[in-house]
């Protein structure tokens, strides 16, 4: 198999510019051990491996054999150099082995130590960081990359999803997309149509691959021996989950963020923001995510996706949240940022088209399956202008259908302004979709005052509902949106009374569980709102837990005092 691009091996080996007194720092939270040339200290596929440390001697990072490859060693580290990629602070299992080349001496440094490092030293955590995150960019160059592949044909909606969950986190993979009626090319490999789509992790052949398998395999999806009670618990790894989880957990707060995809919510969909503060020329709402990402596992927030919270109980020492598995979860508080699910249009064979042409963002993933061709685009609000300028960058013929009488009734003016202006973008108010049409993809889409046009892709924006079924005991107004601080219902109240207090700013109707960001009743639906309610629901959570500290003024030494 070929995959879609190759590129030279990297060079991931150069020694982190540490003081002595830093990597003093690093062995003293280490033990030593003797090591002799071939040993391995760690292998491709363990689950939490530690950080190497190299004394003296060499160690040498291999990318183990595959069954169409022979193995590759990418890199050597000398003496005051370490092993290990991102991979380390996420809890994904190790990407590649650590093989001695020169018997010497290492220290094995346990992620939980790792993670003091990174809490407690900014100056060391922030070398550390950085080399962690240059060595997986590295690595996605090299023949790393091939570790974990997924084979699928190009219309799969399943091979989308793979890709969306390893891009949103940030895995290093490749694509092998099997040309149209090409299945010969993976004659002699084992996969068969019905196999797709397929994934190859280590070498090992997994058939009709989910998101859910793959983070299992890879360590990433939720085990119950992982963690006891937390402090709290981010169900929704949004805009506003990502904030939360980073202020709390940047105050010493044990956090763990469930999500039911992956990070991102509908940021992660969105092709650029122009109004987002601090970045002038925009950013790619993937951009954004990765980042926010990055920084919560920078401050040890523990990340679990694909997680499918299906209840939550209040239980006499804190709250117990049951995944669609069976698993449990023990907290103190949590936070739900669950966001909405995305609406789709009452249309005939609407779901045949899902993930064949009918997409509900408008990223870089969906751009190449259209780039080029025309498309439409449905919805009034910024979310769909936006996508509209994003996709005729790419080349392609927008139609974009606006249910109401004006584009700019929902959507910000300096949008309307220029989709206006581009000459490839048409406008249809007052207007309907009422059918699709197409064989195995979208071929062409019915608008009611436009008959029909050409369309590659579909792009639906029209707004969403709120993930809140799975909670029934809340509060929540009559579109399920879930009430909080002073717009509880006042019969909603009866069980604060013993508590002596009213619920607190972004504290839902039962206490200790709190809300932010789009699911929450009264938000204003914007991605720079729903961080800060994410960041400011975390004052709340510490009034609850009854930490003298907040994040404003703290009446105690920092946890993030330095080595």
């Amino acid at each position: 198999m070929t995959d879609v691009s190759e590129h030279p091996a990297p060079r991931t080996g150069d020694a982190p510019r540490l003081s002595d007194s830093q990597w003093e720092r690093l062995l003293g939270m280490a033990a030593p051990t003797d090591v002799n040339a071939g040993d391995y200290v760690f292998r491709a596929g363990d689950l939490n491996y530690p950080m190497i440390l190299v004394e003296s001697g060499a160690i040498e990072m291999v990318r183990d054999p595959l069954w169409w490859d022979e193995e590759t060693v990418l890199s050597t580290l000398g003496p005051r150099s370490f092993a290990g990629e991102l991979g380390l602070l996420n809890g994904q299992s190790a990407l590649l082995s650590a093989r001695v080349k020169e018997s010497g001496r290492i220290r094995r440094l346990a992620r939980e130590d790792l993670r003091l490092v990174m809490n407690q030293d900014d100056d060391l955590g922030g070398i550390v960081l950085h080399t962690l995150w240059e060595r997986r960019e590295a690595l996605r160059r090299g023949p790393a990359a091939m570790t974990l592949k997924f084979v699928g044909t190009e219309a799969s909606s399943g091979l989308l999803a793979l890709r969306r969950f390893a891009e949103r986190l940030d895995l290093i993979h490749t694509v092998f997309v099997v040309p149209p009626d090409g299945m010969g090319a993976l004659d002699g490999h084992g996969i068969a149509a019905d196999d797709l789509p397929a994934a190859l992790i280590q070498g090992k052949l997994i058939k009709r691959a989910t998101p859910g398998t793959i983070a299992e395999r890879l360590g990433l999806s939720y085990q119950p021996h992982h963690e006891g009670a937390t402090d709290l618990l981010v169900v929704g790894g949004g805009p506003a989950g990502l904030a939360a989880a980073i202020y709390a957990a940047s105050e010493g707060l044990s956090t763990v963020v469930l999500d039911a995809v992956a990070p991102g919510g509908q940021a992660a969909s969105t092709s650029r923001i122009e109004n987002f503060l601090g970045f002038p020329f925009g950013v790619a709402g993937g951009d954004l995510i990765r980042q926010a990402t990055l920084q919560a596992i920078k401050f040890g927030v523990r990340i679990w996706a694909p997680c499918d919270a299906v209840s939550l109980e209040t239980m006499t020492d804190g709250l117990r949240l049951t995944l669609g598995d069976g698993a449990t979860l023990h907290t103190r508080t949590a936070l739900i940022t669950s966001g909405a699910a995305y609406r789709s249009l009452g249309v005939q064979g609407w779901e045949d088209f899902e993930g064949r042409g009918i997409y509900y963002a408008a990223t870089s993933l969906e751009v190449r399956q259209v780039a080029g061709h025309p498309v439409v685009v449905v919805g009034g609000a910024n979310s769909a202008g936006q996508a509209a300028l994003y996709l005729a960058s790419h080349g392609c013929q927008v139609h974009l259908v606006v249910r109401g009488t004006e584009v700019g009734a929902r959507m910000s003016s300096y949008l309307v302004d220029r989709l206006r202006e581009d000459p490839r973008i048409r406008i249809h108010t007052e207007s309907n979709i009422i059918g699709l049409d197409g064989g195995s993809a979208l071929d062409s889409v019915r608008i009611d005052t436009a008959g029909s046009v050409d369309a590659r892709g579909l792009f639906c924006f029209i707004g969403a509902d709120p993930a809140s079924a799975w909670l029934p005991t809340l509060d929540r107004d009559t579109a399920g949106f879930i009430r909080t601080g002073t717009d509880i219902a006042i019969q909603a109240l009866d069980q604060w009374q013993p508590l002596g207090r009213e619920p607190m700013p972004f504290e839902t109707s039962t206490p200790g569980v709190f809300a932010a960001g789009d699911v929450r009743h009264g938000s204003m639906k914007r991605i720079a709102a729903a961080v800060g309610e994410g960041s400011s629901a975390v004052a709340s959570v510490h009034r609850a837990l009854g930490d003298p500290a907040s994040p404003l003024v703290r009446t105690h030494s920092s946890p993030r005092a330095s080595l």
